[in-house]
């Protein structure tokens, strides 16, 4: 069994920042992808960033330049810091992790809403 928590959420107003937090923990061997997903109000799930065991990153185009992810290997965290947050930002961020428990599976956290508002 695996968890992933999540925290760092919150209501921030517009060029403000946040760092999302993920933390796994459970039957891991290792982790292979880290990534962060949202989802706003009537629309669909898209990727935000994700990060390969190697640190590889991947970005969204929307986010290029504001958002960072990173992980720390020892702690089996995945992090999410977001500057120059935009209204366009508002949403329920998942993270999700690919882990090998030992066979590859992935799992998703509970969500933490993020709100950009004046």
């Amino acid at each position: 069994q695996v968890q992933l928590v999540e925290s760092g959420g919150g209501l921030v107003q517009p060029g403000g920042s946040l760092r999302l937090s993920c933390a796994a923990s459970g039957s891991i061997v290792s982790i292979v992808n880290m990534g962060w997903y949202r989802q706003a109000p009537g629309k669909q799930r898209e990727l935000v960033a994700s990060i390969t065991s190697g640190g590889s990153t991947n970005y969204a185009e929307s986010v290029k330049g504001r958002f960072t992810i990173s992980r720390d290997n020892a702690k089996d965290m995945v992090y999410l810091r977001m500057n120059s947050l935009k209204p366009e930002d508002t949403a329920i961020y998942y993270c999700n992790v690919g882990i090998v428990t030992p066979k590859f599976m992935l799992f998703w956290g509970q969500g933490t809403q993020v709100t950009v508002s004046s």
